[in-house]
């Protein structure tokens, strides 16, 4: 950051800067719900690929990913010293994503289910890749943007707003979407990726100059190798303390959420009998979010972000707990609990999200400057595994429990035992990985008087 880069920071953030920043957030937040809530249900349920398999597809895509995101990360340090930006990274990610992401919903009918596997997984390796590409230098921005404790918390509680938007439009009009695909699920679904993969794409794009073209520093230094990537991550992984508290309580709440996302789709289908169900549960969750959101920031203000966070957890933990009751008492009374975490979810995003430009200042301050995209590359690498262990604990439960697997037009019928794994997959599971995350979540030390502004 330059001098007067590093004046400008501590100031107050600009209403266009905020919302450059946000909006990207309609692009992240349909790419992490979207794929979440409807690919496994896809494998399994209209190409006929076993949960096991489906669930193993999903999460070696994700894999890769982990293995791209240190490296991306490393890298677009670089390209902030070569270049005074990111932007390039962000740019690239945003143009090849839509490309992707409509390719893994366009398997042709009739394909046998081992191709249409492959083609799935591959299309949405690249996906993956190209999302990388803009989300690792998008989390390191805010740390760049601001160094003022209370301006990451305005703006990462904004982002967040835009973020359960996101998640709403998508959640519910995606499913949507495919259902006009006029009595065909496959152009049922061609028509969502078609639609969607351009909302996201457009989002990823415009925020993308945000990431402002700056002076090039004079000790700019020669290029790093895919080796150096991965040290400096796992250094910085090390060193910091608050950073292994803070990514490991992401992580265990990603793989929560990212079970709770996979889920949804099966509890509306085989408990709640009804395929539409799934959008109004993510109506249920997300509007309650949209009104959270800004409340979580003045929490935060006025109790600290790490207070804030496990309080905002507790409440997400015990509203999944709430929903075994389905086992029993299928029904919309669904609908209460899935509100109430979806105001806690709020808190679960924004809060964590300001706490991260914390950790790389209070890093910066005995190590140097320069490195928020190592950090973002780790972190962005820990979310992604908990989402995509999600997926896989989800089609684990379903594999144990005898879920039958069909392919587009073919009618079957779920055993109790079945049903009963969908449920506990969607309450008791999550909410077991809410309480081990509190664990973690207390070993996070950092507070405002420790990071000194």
């Amino acid at each position: 950051m330059t001098a007067s880069e590093r004046s400008n920071a501590t100031t107050r953030l600009s209403r266009r800067t905020i919302a450059s920043y946000a909006i990207g957030s309609i692009g992240t937040g349909g790419f992490s719900t979207l794929p979440g809530l409807v690919l496994v249900y896809y494998l399994t349920d209209t190409l006929g690929v076993t949960a096991l398999v489906a669930g193993i597809l999903v999460t070696a895509a994700k894999v890769w990913d982990v293995i791209i995101d240190p490296v991306i990360g490393g890298r677009s340090d670089r390209s902030l010293a070569h270049t005074g930006s990111r932007r390039r990274f962000m740019v690239l990610g945003a143009v090849l994503l839509p490309v992707f992401f409509i390719l893994t919903f366009a398997v042709p009918a009739g394909m046998s289910p081992v191709v249409a596997g492959v083609w799935v997984f591959v299309a949405f390796v690249l996906a993956a890749t190209a999302f990388s590409l803009f989300q690792v230098p998008y989390i390191a921005l805010p740390a760049e943007l601001s160094d003022h404790y209370d301006e990451r918390t305005r703006l990462l509680t904004w982002r967040v707003v835009v973020l359960t938007f996101a998640i709403l439009l998508f959640g519910a009009g995606g499913p949507a979407l495919r259902g006009l695909g006029g009595g065909s699920t496959f152009l049922g679904y061609f028509l969502m990726a078609v639609v969607a993969g351009l909302v996201i794409g457009a989002g990823l794009f415009a925020s993308s100059f945000v990431a402002k073209r700056g002076l090039v520093p004079a000790d700019a230094g020669a290029s790093v190798s895919i080796r150096e990537n991965y040290a400096a991550g796992f250094r910085a992984l090390k060193r910091s303390q608050p950073f292994r508290a803070l990514l490991a309580t992401f992580l265990l709440q990603g793989l929560a959420t990212g079970i709770m996302l996979a889920g949804a789709q099966y509890v509306a289908t085989w408990v709640l009998k009804s395929e539409d169900a799934v959008t109004y549960l993510f109506i249920a969750l997300i509007a309650p979010a949209l009104l959270a959101a800004p409340l979580w920031g003045v929490i935060a203000r006025r109790i600290g972000k790490e207070r804030g966070f496990t309080y905002a957890s507790i409440l997400y933990g015990l509203a999944a707990l709430s929903l075994v009751g389905l086992l029993w008492a299928p029904g919309a009374w669904v609908y209460i609990p899935v509100a109430v975490a979806g105001a806690a979810y709020a808190g679960m995003q924004s809060l964590p999200m300001a706490m991260l430009p914390d950790v790389i200042s209070h890093d910066a301050v005995s190590h140097g400057e320069g490195q928020a995209g190592t950090f973002g590359g780790m972190w962005t690498a820990g979310e992604t595994t908990g989402m995509a262990l999600g997926a896989t604990v989800l089609t684990i439960v379903l594999a144990i429990a005898g879920y039958a697997e069909s392919v587009a037009g073919e009618t079957v019928v779920q055993s109790s035992s079945a049903i009963a794994g969908i449920v506990v997959s969607f309450s008791v599971v999550p909410a077991a990985i809410i309480g081990l995350s509190l664990l973690t979540l207390r070993r996070y030390r950092l507070r405002k008087d420790t990071i000194g502004r």
